[in-house]
């Protein structure tokens, strides 16, 4: 007997869309599905990811055995994981990079660059994803009480203050680098070796490890 799984959908969406990903989501499956319903965010301009297109793009990690398949069609997109259909076009990005394409697409280019487009949303400021993040993030047993932002720009340090009480961790860095990790389209862990600072103890570093993958990963 053939095993089903059952899908379901994000909490936020396309505007003109539904998108939906596996129960057991892999965690590509849930970037991919966040990504997509980040795209459309307030602020953005609303783009239906199917207007015109139907079909198939896989998603390949371009240095680790990671895929997904994402089908577009009917006014809906499924992301689940592997590649087991022939897709009609096929991207290879690094998932350390923002789903930057490490090769050029094969397949049809238009549904590929409808699709990469839609992966590769504009970042929040950082302002604005550090407060959403830490709204998402309050539940989580031993979060610090406040989160200290310092964001570097063009016009100098700007600060940041989120949260009331007596613990507190800083995250300091390019406002880019900070915008990504707040916003999740960058790992946290790999966001240290890019240029973000972190002030805090080791269990805090845990705690907001754990933080950062709901955003990032929507669990």
């Amino acid at each position: 007997m053939t095993e089903s799984t059952t899908i379901e959908a994000p909490s936020e969406r396309f505007d003109a869309i539904r998108i939906a990903i596996e129960d057991d989501a892999t965690p590509l499956v849930r970037l991919i599905g966040r990504t997509l319903s980040r795209a459309s965010g307030p602020g953005r301009p609303a783009e239906d990811l199917t207007a015109g297109f139907a079909g198939t793009v896989a998603i390949r990690s371009h240095d680790t055995p990671q895929t997904a398949t994402i089908v577009l069609g009917d006014g809906a997109v499924e992301v689940t994981s592997g590649v087991f259909v022939e897709p009609d076009a096929t991207l290879v990005v690094d998932l350390h990079a923002r789903f930057a394409p490490t090769q050029d697409p094969v397949g049809d280019a238009d549904l590929a660059a409808r699709v990469l487009r839609a992966l590769r949303p504009p970042l929040p400021h950082w302002r604005e994803a550090a407060e959403r993040f830490w709204e998402m993030t309050r539940d989580i047993a031993g979060i610090p009480d406040v989160l200290l932002v310092e964001a570097v720009g063009p016009d100098g340090t700007e600060r940041g203050r989120f949260g009331e009480g007596a613990t507190t961790y800083l995250i300091a860095g390019p406002a880019d680098l900070v915008a990504g990790v707040f916003s999740g389209a960058d790992d946290f862990l790999a966001s240290l070796d890019a240029g973000v600072q972190v002030q805090g103890t080791l269990s805090q570093l845990s705690v907001m490890t754990a933080a950062s993958w709901k955003v990032r990963f929507d669990v």
